[in-house]
């Protein structure tokens, strides 16, 4: 385990200076669910839900919630990003989604709460355009799958 490089020596919070860096190619890719009903994802699968094209409008959600992720999370940097692209899959294993998001920028500090932020937003909006028809839905296991990049370089979850 590392440095908690956001805590002070006082162990007060603060934004991490990479004034410093240099700006490297970097890109991080995270991933989550939503499982609900059965009967909910027939609903999906024939166009019949009450808010129309849930798939499509979460998509479009995500990339913008990784776009407003520095207005979200206290002392995250603001970033260029030059790329977002979330991909919502049914499932019916779950049943329910399977939520994949992949951000890029060149910056000086990783795009990994980007994409993290672009999962969440695309699975909570999934859940507000489907709430209507069911109660059940849960959100989880949204993790980061990998990243480029940076000081210390590529990572993938094993």
């Amino acid at each position: 385990m590392g440095k908690l490089t956001h805590i002070d020596e006082a162990g007060q919070a603060r934004m991490v200076d990479v004034g410093d860096k240099g700006a490297t190619a970097r890109r991080a890719w995270a991933r989550g669910t939503l499982t609900c009903a059965p009967a909910t994802l027939d609903l999906v699968k024939a166009g019949k839900t009450p808010k129309g094209s849930v798939i499509a409008t979460a998509e479009l959600a995500g990339v913008m919630g990784a776009k407003r992720t520095s207005d979200l999370i206290p002392l995250c940097h603001p970033l260029p990003i030059s790329h977002v692209e979330v991909v919502i899959a049914m499932d019916e294993m779950l049943p329910g989604f399977a939520i994949e998001a992949s951000v890029r920028t060149e910056g000086r500090t990783g795009v990994e709460m980007e994409a993290l932020t672009a999962v969440s937003v695309a699975s909570l909006t999934l859940f507000d355009m489907l709430k209507a028809v069911d109660k059940t839905m849960v959100i989880g296991g949204i993790e980061v799958t990998a990243k480029e990049g940076g000081k210390s370089g590529s990572w993938t979850r094993g």
